[in-house]
C-alpha cells in the first residue's frame, strides 16, 4: 500500500530533495543539483516566485521507506495570462513501481480539483526559469544542471496510466565548437551588424548589477518569451533574484549584448548568456553540496574554464530583431570566445520542436538533437 505524506517543514522538505539524490547517485548520466539552490527554489519565502505561485510537495511511502516525490504548483499569473485552470506537477521522481506513480500524480490531480482547477500539465515548475519536461529520448546522454534528467520507465508510466497526453516537446542540441567561426556565418553576421547598425556589447559587472543593465535582459525575456508555452511574465522581483542568480557570477567574455546604435540610447535588443558547463564538477560534490570541499570543483569550472562544454543558458532578442537576423551577431562572438576557452562542445538549453527559426539557426555548425523533453497534460 501506498502512502502519500504531504511535506510539512524543513526537515520534510530536506528529505523530499534528498530523495533525488538518493535515487540518481549511481546513475552515470545524472547530474546532481545544487542543493542551496534546491532548497531556495522550493521555499516560499526564498523564491520571488510565490508571489504568483501557491504549492505543496508530497512524499510516497511504502513500507515504512520513500519510493517517491512530486510538487503541485498552480501558477496563477500564467493561467490569467493563457485563460487555464491548470494545476502543474514537478519535481517527479518515483520508483518503477506503477502504485507509486499513479498514487503521486492522483494526489497532484486532488489537490487541482479541491482548487478549481480543470487540467493537470508537466513535468513544470514554478515558471519558465524552472527545469521543464520529462525527458523521453537521449537516456544515455549526459544530463546537465538545467534540465531534468530522468529513467527510460518514466514516459513509460506516463503511457500506461492512462489521461495523459503530450501537450509540447522541447529539444535540446548538442553543437560542435568550429575552430573558427564559419566564414558564410561571419560574413551574415558582419552584413546585418552594416546594414541595421548593430554592435555587439560587453557590459561590465558595474553596469549589469548597478546600471540596470541586468534588469533590461530579463525584460529582454519577458518580451521575447511572452508567446511561447506556458510563460509567465517575470516581475521586479523575480528579476532581481535571476540577475543576483546569474549576472554575480558569470564571466562576462561569455555573456554578449547586442545594441542598436541608430537609436540615440543606443537600445538592448539581444542578449546571450552562456557558462561552462557545471557537469563534471557537480558530479564531484556530494549530493549538490558545496562543503566542505564541493565548492572546489565548481570554482575550477567557474573562473578557469576546466572543461571542454558551454552551455548555452539563456538566449534572448526582441521580435524585430530577431527577424534581422541579430541572433547571428550574438554567436559569432561567443563562438570566438568559445575558440579562445578551448570549448569543444556547446549544449542549448531546451528549444520549442515547433520554433524553426530557433533550431535552423545550426544550420551552419555541426550539430545534432540529441535529447527529448516533454511536458504532458490531462483534463482533471
Amino acid at each position: 500500500m501506498i502512502e502519500i505524506k504531504k511535506v510539512e517543514d524543513r526537515n520534510g522538505l530536506k528529505k523530499f530533495v534528498q530523495f533525488h539524490y538518493d535515487m540518481y547517485r549511481d546513475c552515470q548520466w545524472a547530474v546532481p543539483f545544487l542543493y542551496s539552490e534546491e532548497m531556495n527554489t522550493l521555499r516560499s519565502d526564498r523564491n520571488a516566485a510565490f508571489e504568483c505561485c501557491e504549492s505543496d510537495y508530497f512524499l510516497a511511502y511504502k513500507d515504512g521507506r520513500p519510493v517517491g516525490r512530486v510538487a503541485a504548483i498552480i501558477n496563477h499569473r500564467a493561467n490569467e495570462r493563457w485563460q487555464h485552470q491548470q494545476v502543474r506537477f514537478g519535481w517527479l521522481d518515483f520508483e518503477d513501481d506503477l502504485e507509486v506513480s499513479r498514487a503521486l500524480l492522483e494526489t497532484v490531480a486532488q489537490w487541482g480539483r479541491e482548487r478549481g482547477m480543470t487540467e493537470m500539465i508537466g513535468p513544470m515548475g514554478f515558471t519558465d526559469m524552472d527545469r521543464e519536461g520529462m525527458l523521453i529520448e537521449g537516456f544515455e546522454e549526459d544530463a546537465t544542471m538545467y534540465i531534468n534528467y530522468n529513467y527510460s520507465y518514466y514516459p513509460q508510466h506516463m503511457e500506461q496510466l492512462g489521461g495523459f497526453e503530450k501537450d509540447n516537446d522541447y529539444m535540446e542540441c548538442k553543437v560542435k565548437v568550429p575552430d573558427q567561426v564559419p566564414d558564410k556565418f561571419h560574413k551574415i553576421a558582419a552584413m546585418i551588424g552594416k546594414r541595421y547598425n548593430l554592435q555587439v556589447r560587453k557590459f561590465t559587472r558595474k553596469e549589469l548589477l548597478e546600471g540596470g543593465k541586468g534588469h533590461e535582459i530579463f525584460r529582454i525575456i519577458n518580451a521575447t518569451y511572452k508567446d511561447l508555452y506556458g510563460y509567465s511574465e517575470l516581475s521586479d522581483r523575480q528579476i532581481n533574484q535571476l540577475v543576483d542568480q546569474y549576472i554575480k557570477i558569470a564571466d562576462l567574455n561569455l555573456v554578449t549584448a547586442v545594441e542598436d546604435w541608430n537609436t540615440p540610447e543606443h537600445k538592448l535588443v539581444g542578449f546571450g548568456i552562456t557558462f561552462p558547463s557545471f557537469t563534471s564538477a557537480l558530479r564531484k560534490t556530494r549530493d549538490g553540496r558545496l562543503l566542505p570541499f564541493g565548492w572546489w570543483p565548481l570554482l575550477r569550472t567557474l573562473k578557469w574554464h576546466k572543461t571542454n562544454v558551454v552551455d548555452l543558458l539563456l538566449i534572448g532578442v526582441l521580435p524585430e530583431y530577431r527577424a534581422k537576423g541579430a541572433n547571428s551577431i550574438i554567436f559569432d562572438d561567443l563562438i570566438q570566445w568559445f575558440e579562445r576557452y578551448n570549448f569543444e562542445w556547446a549544449e542549448t538549453g531546451p528549444q520549442m520542436e515547433s520554433n524553426e527559426g530557433v533550431l535552423s539557426q545550426w544550420q551552419y555548425l555541426e550539430a545534432r538533437i540529441h535529447r527529448k523533453h516533454r511536458c504532458y497534460k490531462k483534463k482533471l
